[in-house]
């Protein structure tokens, strides 16, 4: 995977108020610090705010969810103490609403259909199993995915998710024999050349934590990438 190709300058900031901002994370960025020792999305973000507000010192920032390293999408941080555990409930209590897009070269079963699996984590595999059964250890599935777009060799899904569960859009798509392009570790054929895999956070609805407005973010697909693009037109 690329190293981290964010920066302050060019964050992809998608709303911002005192207590919220959410970025459009890039293919590659991580969203928190791990082994690898990149720099993570969040320290750009710090850095971002110290430098718009003239902020001496630490920079409070609450991670509240995280996207795989490989995707793209819609990231929302806690910029208040106040905010974070509010967003950590929501988040939690399946408050929000999710919608991916994900594009997948083989055509699924149905135009629209609603995917129940039981999950099976596998953490030294770094990967999840799908079952139709429930099985030892195993966590229950649900999304719904329609077509919205046949491409020259690929389709176009959009997905809401109804639980949220690790690799979940990965495993189940996989399972039905729609692997997401790119996505070695659930049985696409190859790679994507930057090691990112086409699938994208494309849009969160929620309640303020703080303000109990309504809020819809919207994250374009990543500008760079043709296929995405394609999407679009």
């Amino acid at each position: 995977m690329t190293k981290l190709r964010s920066d302050k300058n060019n964050l992809r900031v998608l709303f911002e108020d005192n207590h919220i901002i959410a970025i459009n994370k890039r293919p590659g960025d991580i969203v928190q610090g791990d082994k690898t020792g990149d720099q993570p999305l969040s320290e750009v973000v710090k850095e971002y705010l110290r430098e718009k507000y003239n902020k001496p010192g630490n920079v409070y920032l609450g991670v509240v969810h995280r996207l795989d390293r490989p995707t793209s999408g819609i990231v929302i941080f806690a910029k208040t103490s106040k905010a974070l555990p509010r967003l950590n409930k929501m988040f939690a209590d399946k408050e929000t609403h999710k919608t991916y897009w994900a594009v997948v070269q083989n055509a699924p079963p149905e135009n629209e259909e609603t995917l129940e699996h039981w999950l099976v984590r596998n953490p030294k595999q770094n990967r999840s199993y799908a079952h139709l059964k429930e099985v030892r250890d195993a966590k229950r599935a649900s999304l719904t995915y329609r077509i919205l777009k046949k491409l020259q060799r690929y389709y176009l899904l959009e997905i809401d998710l109804h639980t949220g569960r690790h690799h979940q859009i990965r495993s189940q798509l996989s399972a039905i024999g729609c692997p997401i392009k790119g996505d070695l570790k659930y049985g696409f054929n190859r790679s994507n050349k930057d090691a990112s895999i086409h699938l994208h956070a494309r849009k969160l609805s929620f309640v303020h934590p703080v303000k109990k407005e309504e809020i819809t973010i919207v994250a374009p697909p990543p500008s760079e990438d043709n296929l995405w693009q394609g999407c679009l037109s």
